[in-house]
C-alpha cells in the first residue's frame, strides 16, 4: 500500500497569531481520513508547511514545564505556527479523553492514553503511517519505542497494525536505592538476581532498616508487581497477555510465583506496612530523606531523587532470577497523536516529527525522560545517569513491555485496588490473576 507524499522544506514565515481551528460536527475521521481507523490509501500527505497562520491544540497531562518548552521551540522553528497546551490532571485526562476527542471541537494533538485504544476503534485517531514514511521515522525513532504504538484497526492489539502516535521521552520503571544505607547494612552492589535482591532485603531488615518503601495507594504498588513479572515471566508470554493477543494469559505458573513473591515480601516486613495509604509522591519524598534503603518508581521520580539525595541516590533494574537473563521492563513512552478531525494534519505529524530532534531530546532529558533516541540524549550524572545506563540497554539488548493496565481500559483501578488486597492478606494471588484475566478477555471479546 501507498500513499502520495510531498515533500519539500517546511516553511519558516510569518506571525504567531492565534487562529482557532474549526471542526465540522463529529464524523469519524472526518477533518483527516476517510473515516476509518486504518490508512487512507487516496490521502495525500506532506513534509512542507503552510505559510498561513495554524493553531494547534495540544491535550496533554504529562510534563506541563517539558510541554510549554517543546511548543516554544518549535515555535520557534516555525513562526506562522501556534502551538495552544492544554494541561489536565492525570485522573481528570483518563476519565475526560473520550469525551475531549470525540467531541464538535476536539484537540488537534493529544498525549496517548490507554483510553486511545477505544478512540483508534472508533475511527477518531489519524493512522501516521504515510508520516512515517515521509518523515523516514525509522531513522528517527527505534523501532521498539514504536511498536507498543502499532494497534490493529480495532485498538485492542498492540504491536502490530497501524502506527498511532510518536514518543518524546521514555519511561520506566525500576529500583532507587539509598548507597549510604545499602553499605550500613552491608550491601555493596546492586543485585544481579532476583534472589541477590531479595538476600538485599533481608540484609537491611537484619540491619534495622526499612528494606523497601512502596507507594501503593496509586499506582507504586503496581509497579513492583509488574517488575516482578518481568523478572520472571518470559517476556513473550508477557507481551502476548497485555498486548492483547489471542490466547494470552497471566494465569500460568511464573505470573503466580511472581505475585506470590510479592505478598511474601509483604508479609516477612520488607514492605512498609503504610504501603497501601502511600501514594508515590509521598514515598518517594519518604525515600529521600532516608526512611528506606529501597525504592519502587519510575524515571519520572529521578529528578526529585537527584536533588535531594545527590550522589547518595543509585538506580537499577529489578534483575531476573537468572543472571543472564537479558534486562526486562515496563515502561510507556510520553507520546501523541493527532485527532482524525484535525484540519491541519500535517502540520500536527511536523510537530510530531520535532519530537525525534536533538533539541526535543534535550528539552526531554530535563523533563526528567528518556528521549526515545538513546544515543542523540545528553550525557546525565548522578542517580540521572544510572537511568539512562538502564533505558540504553534495554533499548540495545532487552525489552519494554507496556504496563499492565494497556491490557484494558478497565484493569488500572482492578490492579491497584488488588493489590492493596494482596499486601494486607486479603485477596489471594491466584483470585488477583483470575480476576485480570476476565477484565482483559472480556475487554477483548465485546
Amino acid at each position: 500500500m501507498s500513499w502520495r507524499i510531498t515533500i519539500g522544506r517546511p516553511a519558516a514565515v510569518g506571525v504567531a497569531v492565534c487562529a482557532l481551528v474549526g471542526c465540522e460536527a463529529l464524523v469519524p475521521g472526518g477533518g483527516g481520513n476517510n473515516g476509518g481507523s486504518g490508512p487512507d490509501p487516496d490521502r495525500e500527505v506532506s513534509t512542507e508547511l503552510p505559510d498561513e497562520e495554524v493553531t494547534l491544540r495540544l491535550a496533554f497531562t504529562d510534563g506541563p514545564e517539558m510541554v510549554e518548552a517543546l511548543a516554544d521551540a518549535f515555535e520557534e522553528k516555525h513562526p506562522q505556527v501556534t502551538i495552544e497546551p492544554e494541561h489536565t490532571e492525570f485522573s481528570d485526562y483518563e476519565t475526560n479523553l473520550k469525551l475531549m476527542m470525540t467531541s464538535d471541537s476536539p484537540p488537534d494533538i493529544a498525549q496517548y492514553n490507554v483510553q486511545t485504544k477505544d478512540l483508534i476503534g472508533s475511527g477518531h485517531i489519524l493512522d501516521l503511517d504515510p508520516y512515517y514514511e515521509a518523515y523516514n521515522w525509522s531513522e528517527t525513532f527505534p523501532e521498539n519505542t514504536l511498536e507498543p504504538l502499532r494497534l490493529e484497526e480495532n485498538g485492542k492489539v498492540h504491536g502490530s497494525g497501524y502506527l498511532y502516535g510518536a514518543p518524546v521521552g521514555m519511561s520506566l520503571s525500576g529500583i532507587f536505592y539509598n548507597k549510604e544505607l545499602a553499605e550500613e547494612a552491608g550491601i555493596d552492589a546492586p543485585p544481579g538476581t532476583l534472589e541477590e535482591f531479595e538476600r538485599a532485603l533481608e540484609q537491611a531488615q537484619d540491619a534495622d532498616l526499612n528494606p523497601l518503601h512502596v507507594g501503593a495507594l496509586d499506582s507504586g504498588g503496581v509497579h513492583l508487581w509488574t517488575e516482578l513479572l518481568n523478572s520472571t515471566m518470559p517476556p513473550e508470554e508477557y507481551q502476548d497477555w497485555v498486548n492483547g493477543v489471542e490466547g494470552g494469559s497471566l494465569t500460568g505458573d511464573q505470573a503466580l510465583a511472581a505475585t506470590e513473591t510479592m505478598v511474601d515480601w509483604a508479609e516477612r516486613g520488607y514492605i512498609n506496612e503504610s504501603a497501601s495509604g502511600l501514594g508515590q509522591a509521598d514515598s518517594t519524598a519518604e525515600f529521600a530523606s532516608g526512611e528506606s534503603v529501597f525504592l519502587i518508581n519510575g524515571n519520572w521520580a529521578a529528578g526529585q531523587v537527584d536533588s535531594e539525595m545527590g550522589d547518595n541516590a543509585g538506580f537499577f533494574l529489578l534483575p531476573g532470577v537468572e543472571e543472564d537473563k537479558e534486562p526486562v521492563a515496563s515502561g510507556l513512552s510520553v507520546s501523541y497523536n493527532i485527532s482524525a478531525q484535525t484540519e491541519h494534519p500535517d502540520v500536527a505529524a511536523a510537530f510530531l516529527d520535532f519530537l525525534g530532534s536533538p533539541e526535543a531530546a534535550e528539552i526531554s532529558s530535563e523533563g526528567g525522560f528518556e528521549p526515545p533516541n538513546a544515543e542523540i540524549a545528553p550525557e546525565p550524572s548522578g542517580v540521572l545517569s544510572d537511568v539512562h545506563d538502564g533505558y540504553s540497554a534495554i533499548i540495545e539488548e532487552g525489552t519494554l513491555n507496556l504496563y499492565p493496565d494497556y491490557s484494558a481500559p478497565a484493569s488500572y483501578n482492578e490492579m491497584v485496588s488488588g493489590v492493596q488486597g494482596l499486601l494486607a492478606g486479603d485477596t489471594e494471588p491466584a483470585d488477583y490473576l483470575r480476576n485480570l484475566q476476565q477484565v482483559r478477555d472480556e475487554y477483548q471479546s465485546e
